[in-house]
Formats: structure tokens, C-alpha cells, sequence
């Protein structure tokens, strides 16, 4: 009877692990199939991500672009304005130049003239 009771306790603790195998294979599946799709959205996440670094880069790149198209643009017309300055500083310059030149001519002129007139009346 020893025999019979142990081959009976035998089949059971056999059919309970192939039982138990199947459950854990099933749940084995399971945890795969679940950290694939995991796997699956991390990736999505990552590209998108990886794509909106590339967008925020793309934009900052036409920002600092144009900041340096504005400096460019700004520093040529702050050089014309210099050389028009420059050039009208100049311009005025030699006007008034002119016009003390004359001056002088014609200070030096009276003065001969006064030195004539003071000579030929003194005679």
C-alpha cells in the first residue's frame, strides 16, 4: 500500500509542476510581450524627443542668424553714418578755411591800402 500511496503523491507532485511550468511560461510571455511594448513607447518617446531637441536647435541656429544679420546691417550704418559725418565735418572745415583765407586777403588788402593812403598823404 506504501508503494501505491507514494506513485499516487508521485503523479500528483508531477502533474503540479508541469502544471506550474505552464503557468510560468504563460507569465514568462506575458512579462515579454509587456516589456516589448514598453520597449516599443520608450523608443517613440526617444525619437520624438530626439526630433524636438532638433526643432528647438533649428530654431535657435535662424534666431542667432538673424541677430547677426541685425548687428551686420546695424554696424554698415553706423560706418555710413561715421563717413557722413566725417564728410560734412570735413566739408565745414574747409569752408570755414575759405572763408578766413578770404578774410585775412582782404584784412591784408585794407591794410596796404591804409598803408598807401597814409603814405601818400604824409608826402
Amino acid at each position: 500500500m506504501k508503494k501505491v500511496v507514494l506513485s499516487i503523491v508521485l503523479i500528483a507532485v508531477l502533474g503540479l509542476s508541469l502544471t506550474s511550468c505552464r503557468e510560468t511560461k504563460e507569465k514568462t510571455d506575458e512579462a515579454v510581450e509587456n516589456a516589448s511594448e514598453a520597449v516599443n513607447e520608450a523608443g517613440e518617446a526617444a525619437g520624438e524627443a530626439v526630433d524636438n531637441a532638433v526643432d528647438a536647435a533649428n530654431d535657435a541656429a535662424n534666431a542667432a542668424g538673424e541677430a547677426v544679420d541685425n548687428a551686420v546691417d546695424a554696424a554698415g550704418e553706423a560706418v555710413d553714418n561715421a563717413v557722413d559725418a566725417a564728410g560734412e565735418a570735413v566739408d565745414n572745415a574747409v569752408d570755414a578755411a575759405g572763408e578766413a583765407v578770404d578774410n585775412a586777403k582782404e584784412a591784408g588788402k585794407d591794410a596796404v591800402d591804409k598803408a598807401k593812403d597814409k603814405m601818400k598823404g604824409g608826402n
